[in-house]
């Protein structure tokens, strides 16, 4: 991982994203979009993870994100490791997965998992521009991509939820 992307300050909030392994478009499936989602649940719930705005690509995933009494780099660490390890084997138990041995030829090399790629960018969050910045490029990421017209309507967001339109699937942190 470089030296500008390193999370230093274990308490201050941050810009990730995580990328699945060679860019493979794993998140096309609502089942393992619902690994992740539970995962940043209980980091939030059981790990003092707070969430400030968030996005779930095909391929990748981009959260603002901040600790209230963890060391942020072993959340990120844990729920790489177990959502790597929950979608490899939901892939392998997967009787619908048209798929399965193209993924598991992909992100899964001789008995060892390679679901996400190494590191995870992280930028910290200096200034309220520089955050808004990072919301707005994060909620915009699915209309960029041509999933839907509007923002709040990706429903694997936290737009709705940060507009007031819909209760979000994750609760958020409020920036200040």
């Amino acid at each position: 991982m470089g030296f500008t992307y390193k999370i230093y300050d274990q308490q201050s909030i941050y810009y990730i994203t995580c990328t699945v392994h060679q860019w493979v478009d794993v998140f096309t499936r609502k089942t393992y979009v619902d690994i992740l989602i539970n995962s940043l649940k209980h980091c939030q719930l059981h790990k003092g993870l707070e969430i400030y705005a968030w996005v779930i690509m095909s391929n990748h995933c981009h959260l603002i994100v901040g600790s209230s009494n963890n060391n942020l780099n072993d959340i990120i660490r844990d729920f790489k490791k177990f959502t790597a390890k929950e979608i490899i084997a939901c892939i392998e138990n997967n009787l619908h997965e048209s798929r399965k041995d193209w993924l598991l030829w992909l992100l899964k090399k001789d008995g060892h998992i390679w679901f996400w790629q190494e590191g995870y960018h992280a930028k910290e969050i200096l200034t309220k521009e520089f955050y808004l910045n990072k919301v707005d490029y994060i909620h915009l990421n699915p209309v960029r991509a041509g999933l839907v017209e509007k923002e709040e309507d990706y429903i694997w967001s936290s737009c709705a939820d940060s507009y007031g339109t819909r209760k979000g699937l994750l609760t958020l942190s409020v920036y200040e």
